[in-house]
């Protein structure tokens, strides 16, 4: 058992450090995100809603991708609309509440999304590759280099 005693400003702090759980069906799934890196566990009060949810939809889509196989990449199904699915080509947030996501639907259209944090529901697809020539995109990794600022390696694709 913990004894520490913390000040309220530690348990202020301490409640609002980004922390993620999941349970799933099958324990030997491992499809959990299961880890925070450590400069996004850092309490940053300046940070609004719209970069919070960038910064853990990049941490989703990075997990995605890694358990995807070379012939898939990620694409975002989005919830209660006509948007369709978006081929995810990268994504930004405008302060305090606004996120975006720039890609291509499946007739090849380019595409933008621009959405309010609190409307925002996206489910994560595999999409066969666009160019079954080309090595998969995984943006994922791009956007989580940008947010840590370290060059990230795409993981080897089975």
């Amino acid at each position: 058992m913990d004894n520490k005693i913390s000040t309220s400003a530690e348990a202020i702090e301490a409640a609002i450090l980004p922390r993620v759980h999941e349970v799933h069906s099958d324990p030997e799934a491992g499809a959990g995100l299961t880890e925070v890196p450590k400069k996004l566990q850092q309490s940053d009060e300046a940070k609004s809603e719209a970069r919070w949810a960038y910064e853990r939809l990049i941490l989703y889509i990075q997990n995605f991708e890694k358990q995807l196989d070379a012939e898939h990449e990620v694409a975002m199904g989005f919830v209660g609309g006509d948007a369709g699915v978006l081929r995810i080509e990268g994504m930004g947030y405008f302060d305090p509440d606004i996120v975006t996501f720039y890609g291509t639907e499946g007739s090849g259209a380019k595409t933008q999304l621009v959405q309010h944090v609190s409307q925002m529901n996206v489910m994560l697809r595999a999409l066969p590759k666009g160019k079954p020539e080309a090595p998969a995109n995984r943006i994922g990794f791009r956007l989580a280099s940008d947010l840590t600022g370290e060059t990230e390696e795409t993981p080897a694709q089975d």
